[in-house]
């Protein structure tokens, strides 16, 4: 090749970086290009670089400052004094207390006290990294096969947190190819595990087992796995679901079902053993349990129970678990010991079915608008009004009894509601006074 040749080619050479470095500078911002100049940061609005304009904020804020101008005292994060019970010390006074899950009454037990300070003093007061790297501690294992025995089930994985345990679980075993179909009132955590997992949702509405069919009818064949989620005993409204019928319906679609007993084990069923108790079905019947150790089992977090191929998936890939700290020898043995205890003492389960009965039964002979609460543990006073439940908390507060007003956006605004937790502790009498105060106010 000529030297004349090597020119041309040197110089379509240098025509072509040129042509090809103007297209790069003439790029927008955002599309790759490197900016010659630094952009003129003074010009990004103040509201995007402080933590008091964030929006979330505002609507948290805004409330709260108007319930100050009517009066309205906050009535959320009160500090407390002494054991979460039917009685609770507020700002050194005592008061009846409505708004803790001791459901049992084994929060502060002296036996699930002192099995806590035994581990404490045998494993400290912390796992200190994530099971799967650090290795187990017994009693972790021994707590996992305690709730896997009340099931019947090959296992259970225990995870910190309650919330966390229903995000990481769906969020693990689902996809985008995948429907998720739950009860209109089901909890956050499950919403959020949902969104994380990027299957499609859908809603049913509350505890209706044709509405749901209607939405596996129209829409099951279109996905590959679709998860039913329902709750064993509803937080807000205190009913539980026809869980037979629900089992059926799974099992015609080809679905998973996943119940969520954070309200119902240890609640429900003639021993406490939840809602599979409650109905008599067999523990297989259901592919996914679920349920929290911070109601009736005086402790922290949450798990899941079910077959082993669920159990083994979970301990390997679900995040919250992988990359989270074991839960605490101490929670794990106040868990495991108030297990022990409610199975030994059935007694405790009727007594607390006695007691919110009783709480039922007189609040609707006073009028007391209790929506479809069964009576188990969770009964609401529906007021109709935000403002007017939040006042009548706050009024109930002054005669000495605590218990959180419900409102908008937790519940639609005519459902805003006083939320009564009960508990086998609360005598006929702090019922009694709470029920006549109520009257009396509303």
């Amino acid at each position: 090749m000529s030297k004349q040749n090597f020119g041309l080619v040197g110089n379509a050479k240098e025509q072509l970086v040129k042509r090809f470095l103007a297209r790069r500078n003439s790029q927008p911002e955002g599309a790759g290009a490197i900016p010659r100049s630094s952009p003129n940061f003074a010009q990004i609005p103040e509201k995007f670089c402080r933590f008091d304009q964030f929006p979330g904020y505002e609507k948290v804020a805004i409330p709260q400052a108007a319930a100050r101008k009517l009066g309205i005292e906050n009535p959320y994060f009160r500090m407390h004094d002494g054991v979460a019970d039917a009685t609770t010390i507020i700002g050194g006074k005592p008061y009846i207390n409505f708004s803790s899950y001791n459901y049992l009454g084994l929060s502060g037990d002296p036996r699930v006290n002192q099995a806590a300070k035994e581990a404490i003093d045998r494993y400290g007061t912390s796992a200190s990294a994530s099971r799967l790297v650090a290795g187990e501690r017994p009693i972790q294992r021994e707590l996992e096969e305690a709730i896997a025995g009340l099931y019947e089930v090959d296992d259970c994985i225990v995870f910190v947190s309650g919330h966390a345990t229903n995000v990481t679980t769906i969020a693990t075993l689902f996809g985008p190819k995948d429907l998720i179909v739950h009860d209109s009132l089901i909890h956050n955590s499950v919403f959020e595990g949902i969104r994380l997992s990027g299957a499609t949702r859908r809603a049913f509405n509350h505890n209706d087992p044709e509405s749901l069919e209607r939405v596996l009818t129209e829409l099951r064949g279109n996905f590959e796995r679709t998860l039913i989620v329902v709750e064993g005993l509803y937080s807000m409204d205190g009913d539980i679901p026809d869980l037979p019928r629900f089992i059926d319906i799974k099992q015609r679609y080809k679905a998973f079902l996943m119940v969520d007993e954070a309200h119902s084990l240890g609640v429900l069923g003639n021993t406490g053993r939840g809602i599979r108790e409650h109905y008599g079905v067999a523990a297989n019947a259901v592919d996914i349990w679920m349920g929290t150790l911070s109601k009736a089992f005086a402790g922290c977090g949450g798990y899941i129970a079910g077959e082993r191929a669920l159990v083994e998936h979970l301990k390997y890939a679900a995040s919250g678990f992988v990359y989270s700290v074991g839960i605490a020898p101490a929670m794990a043995a106040a868990s495991l010991e108030a297990i022990c205890i409610m199975l030994a003492e059935p007694e405790r389960v009727a007594g607390l079915r006695e007691r919110a009965g009783y709480f039922l039964k007189q609040a609707r002979k006073l009028g007391v608008d209790t929506g479809h609460s069964k009576g188990y543990a969770v009964i609401p006073a529906i007021i109709g009004s935000s403002l007017k439940a939040t006042k009548l908390s706050q009024q109930l507060f002054e005669q000495g009894i605590n218990v959180q007003p419900i409102i908008h956006p937790a519940v639609e605004e005519r459902a805003a509601r006083l939320r009564f937790f009960m508990s086998l502790t609360h005598t006929q009498a702090q019922i009694d006074m709470a029920l006549s105060s109520l009257r009396a106010k509303i």
